[in-house]
C-alpha cells in the first residue's frame, strides 16, 4: 500500500468520525482543552449518555483523531495533534 493510499483511508477513518455532530463537539472540546477525562467530556456535553459518550469517544479513538492514556482508573483524553494538522486543521484554530 502507498502512502498516499494510507492517508486517504486516515483520511476517511477522520472525517467520517467527524461527520457526526456529537464528536465534531467532542474532537473541539479535547482540541482546546487536552487531557479531559471522561466525566469532564460528559460533564461540559451534558445532554449525552455515559454509553453515548463511550461510543462517541471510540469512534474518534478508532479514527486515531483522539489519544487516550490510563492514569489509574480515569482515562484522560487528547487531540492527536499531527492528525489534526493533516486533516482536520479547523480543530486546532
Amino acid at each position: 500500500m502507498t502512502e498516499y493510499q494510507q492517508d486517504m483511508g486516515q483520511a476517511v477513518k477522520v472525517f467520517k468520525a467527524l461527520g457526526e455532530p456529537t464528536r465534531l463537539k467532542i474532537a473541539l472540546l479535547v482540541a482546546n482543552e487536552s487531557n479531559l477525562c471522561f466525566s469532564a467530556i460528559g460533564e461540559r456535553l451534558e445532554t449525552v449518555a455515559g454509553s453515548t459518550l463511550s461510543h462517541h469517544l471510540k469512534q474518534l479513538t478508532d479514527s486515531g483523531l483522539v489519544d487516550f492514556r490510563k492514569n489509574g482508573s480515569f482515562i484522560h483524553y487528547s487531540v492527536n495533534r499531527e492528525l489534526a494538522e493533516k486533516f482536520a486543521p479547523f480543530l486546532l484554530a
